[in-house]
């Protein structure tokens, strides 16, 4: 029997230019919004990164959240719009990372009676920590998992496995599953509930795990290689696939069905914690922060960053020791639509660690009524930024706040395997 010859795993499409030809990075970077105090909210990395980002030729605007702080190559709170160009870098490592929060029909009083028992099935739903995932008859069925991209595109094809059992999984890092007590703080048309009402919802934090890790690196080494041929001069890390190539157009589908598979996590993990506790739901309101997004004729970037258009829904996460927000856009064009996707980290990892005070983590979490589960020293409270000042900066600007949510539990799964 005659081997099939092996399909290249994804043609370029890319017109090389000669070397002298090939776009230079911009002498002058775009203007760039950053709503926040440089100096203050932003060091020197986040200055850097970002300018680097506005100085290449395809971009045409940027913005820099009030969470900015330094990541790979963009800013992790970092926005940016690029001209016929998507880059697999500045969507991030962790492809369409979200937010999904559940308003239950569960009061405050009811949760902390039965604090114990929620927690429980809180950690029984969904896996975590390094590799987590599930196997045999406990793994997860979503529809998800027949797109017939998974068997059209090759790259996906080697990743249809891992994907299945890490379907429904939450990972580790800065991923949690959380229960929060909220309380309605302005009226909106989608808040079902009166200002001042006090509420219970379940809130999780994660992406398309360590399958959107290994295609998020396979599509960043094209983009490197589609952009030695049209430019010189390009930073590593900030390379793009044109739009117009086969490469663009398959990363971009890629990502399409990362969203929609990182969403699928989310909803299976909301969807089995509900089943098993018996409580229901009575709105559900999500949003992606590791994601591209076609806006205006433009590849919007949001790398951390949460999508604000007027009137649209978007949750901005604390700390594992703070509170959490419930937002409004208010579409702000300078900030290309956006805001915060949450506090955004103060102290790098390492020095989260070497820093780390268990007796004071312990002391703030007794002291404001959380339990805490698998909560790793670098994801303290003390390793974010003052979600309140993040706030501040952005409050009537940005978004406003229709809802302040409080832990009441968390549950995290330690180190990250994900590349968040």
């Amino acid at each position: 029997m005659s081997k099939k010859k092996r399909r290249p795993l994804i043609d370029l499409q890319a017109e090389s230019r000669t070397a002298d030809s090939r776009l230079p990075p911009r002498s002058t970077p775009i203007p760039v919004a950053f709503f926040g105090e440089p100096g203050l909210d932003f060091d020197s990395a986040v200055l850097e990164q970002i300018h680097k980002a506005a100085s290449l030729p395809v971009a045409v605007k940027a913005a820099v959240m009030p969470d900015g702080h330094p990541g790979y190559a963009l800013p992790i709170g970092g926005v940016i719009a690029l001209e016929d160009a998507v880059s697999p870098s500045f969507v991030g490592y962790d492809i369409a990372c979200r937010m999904t929060l559940s308003l239950l029909d569960l009061t405050p009083s009811e949760l902390l009676q039965n604090r114990q028992q929620i927690a429980s099935d809180m950690q029984g739903v969904s896996s975590f920590g390094l590799g987590s995932g599930f196997r045999g008859q406990e793994r997860r069925q979503h529809p998800v998992m027949e797109d017939p991209l998974w068997k059209e595109i090759p790259s996906l094809r080697a990743l249809h496995s891992l994907a299945g059992e890490q379907l429904g999984s939450s990972g580790g890092g800065n991923h949690f599953f959380d229960c929060v007590i909220g309380e309605v703080l302005a009226e909106a048309e989608w808040m079902p509930l009166p200002v001042g009402a006090r509420f219970v919802a379940i809130m999780t934090h994660s992406g398309s795990r360590g399958v959107g890790n290994k295609l998020a690196h396979i599509y960043q080494k094209l983009a490197a290689a589609e952009t030695r041929k049209i430019a010189s001069g390009i930073p590593g890390g900030y390379e793009w696939l044109s739009m117009r190539s086969g490469a663009g157009q398959e990363y971009w589908q890629v990502m399409q069905l990362m969203g929609r598979y990182a969403q699928a996590n989310h909803h299976l993990i909301h969807d089995h914690f509900i089943a098993r506790s018996g409580l229901r739901s009575i709105a559900r309101w999500e949003n992606h922060h590791n994601f591209a997004f076609l806006e205006g004729g433009l590849v919007v970037h949001r790398k951390g960053a949460t999508p604000a258009e007027q009137g649209r829904v978007g949750i901005i996460p604390g700390s594992s020791g703070t509170p959490s927000y419930l937002v409004e856009g208010l579409g702000n064009a300078e900030g290309l639509n956006s805001s915060s996707h949450g506090a955004g980290r103060l102290r790098s990892r390492t020095a989260s660690r070497a820093q780390f005070d268990a007796a004071a983590f312990e002391r703030h979490m007794r002291q404001r009524d959380i339990l805490a589960i698998g909560v790793a020293p670098d994801e303290t409270y003390a390793a974010y930024k003052d979600i309140e000042r993040v706030m501040q900066l952005q409050e009537g600007v940005l978004v406003r706040s229709i809802a302040r949510l409080q832990p009441a539990i968390v549950v995290m799964g330690g180190p990250s395997d994900d590349g968040d």
